[in-house]
């Protein structure tokens, strides 16, 4: 007889034959082909099904005590669930087994597929419980990722260690050391430099002199007399500080772009800086905020209807919305665009900003990482722009199509 693939089996025939006498296996296997055939015609004979793979091997287990044999018999079938119920019903018409009287009940027709989609089930949950405990968050791989790329970023600009922007940027940012160039890098800021400590080197001279450059040091003694030392080989813009007892490599992005933007001119402090013993003495970035000082890259017109009619035309959500991108965009040399509906479209660089507006549908504002110059102007014209934000105007003159906003309006 042929035994039936276990891939095709469906169901299982699950019965109890009770004898009453002894009887054997054959004896059982017996009487299901003998007394079972011709009853449900020829395409369900017992005997037949078994021979084309329709009914697989029958399983008999006898135990005789007592002279009564009680045992199982399962049966597995690829028959449809009607035929495979047919069947089974089938087995109850026999009424004996070799000699002996004996009457066989159906207990159940297990669907095997049903039982296999439990056990997936089940399976699938204890392996999800398991793995779920080692799948780290995608913030957390994201950070890790990003932040290995950033340090790879790091590079060599005259010998001293900077970011990758430094030597394409037009202004830079100058750092005590490496450590603080990762930090810097980590945050998007990528036009950071470092001299390595107290003693400065003399390339530093020249690179302050081709490029803007802001200093930006700890909070403490130490950044005080680097900035002395600084301030006697190299001719600097702007000075921004790490708050008072902190150094940069310890700062958050919100601390980091909050110093950035609170930088003072260099004429503006004094050269020789005051070494900072105690807790009652101020650092120049709090002597800046007690004496507010306006930089002279801002065109302070004090012209109050001019910036009140910039404020009508903007909403306080508006407003607050450029305030927060200009902040996180400051030392990144980069734009953001937003379209007419005030939909954030994307961040790119500076440079490639003239290629990438082009593919903005509508596009409304634009925010800028520096002064807005008649280049951008111009280009804000000239593609639709409504909208020109920056962290001061330079050499611009007014636009009757583009409203021009610096950060002293947003204030």
């Amino acid at each position: 007889m042929a035994k039936l693939a276990q891939t095709s089996t469906k169901y299982q025939i699950r019965a109890r034959i009770n004898a009453e006498g002894a009887v054997e296996k054959p004896d059982v296997i017996g009487a299901l082909f003998g007394q079972t055939e011709g009853l449900l015609g020829p395409e369900l004979d017992l005997r037949e099904m078994q021979q084309t793979g329709r009914i697989g091997r029958i399983e008999v287990s006898i135990d005789t005590r007592n002279g009564r044999s009680n045992g199982t018999i399962v049966i597995p079938s690829s028959l449809d669930i009607t035929e495979t119920a047919l069947v089974a019903a089938v087995l109850e018409t026999i009424d004996r087994v070799g000699p002996c009287n004996a009457k066989i009940s159906v207990d159940t027709v297990e669907d095997l597929r049903t039982v296999k989609r439990e056990y997936v089930i089940n399976r699938a949950k204890q392996i999800l419980s398991h793995l779920i405990g080692k799948i780290p968050e995608t913030a957390t791989v994201t950070e890790e990722l990003m932040e290995s790329v950033r340090q790879a970023e790091i590079t060599e600009y005259m010998k001293m260690p900077a970011g990758p922007d430094v030597a394409t940027a037009t202004s830079i940012i100058v750092c005590e050391g490496r450590a603080d160039v990762v930090t810097l890098l980590r945050h998007g800021v990528k036009n950071a430099i470092a001299v390595g400590g107290t003693s400065a080197p003399p390339t530093l001279t020249k690179v302050c002199r081709e490029k803007e450059s802001t200093v930006f040091l700890d909070g403490d003694r130490g950044g005080d007399l680097i900035l002395k030392e600084i301030r006697q080989i190299a001719e600097i813009d702007y000075i921004a500080r790490a708050p008072y007892g902190k150094e940069v490599e310890e700062l958050t992005k919100k601390e980091i772009f909050k110093a950035l933007r609170d930088k003072v001119p260099a004429p503006q402090m004094s050269a020789t800086a005051k070494p900072r013993n105690t807790t009652s003495e101020k650092s120049p970035v709090d002597q800046k905020k007690q004496r507010p000082v306006k930089a002279p890259f801002v065109k302070s017109t004090t012209t109050t209807p001019e910036k009140a009619q910039k404020k009508e035309k903007m909403s306080a959500d508006k407003r607050d919305q450029f305030r927060e991108q200009l902040n996180d965009l400051l030392g990144t040399r980069a734009a953001a665009i937003y379209d007419r509906k005030g939909n954030f479209a994307g961040r790119v660089p500076l440079k490639e900003l003239q290629r990438s507006i082009g593919h903005v549908s509508e596009p409304g504002s634009l925010v800028v990482d520096g002064e807005i110059t008649k280049d951008m102007v111009r280009l804000a014209e000239t593609t639709g722009i409504q909208t020109l934000v920056g962290t001061a105007i330079k050499d611009a003159s007014r636009s009757r199509s583009v409203l021009l906003v610096t950060m002293e309006d947003l204030k």
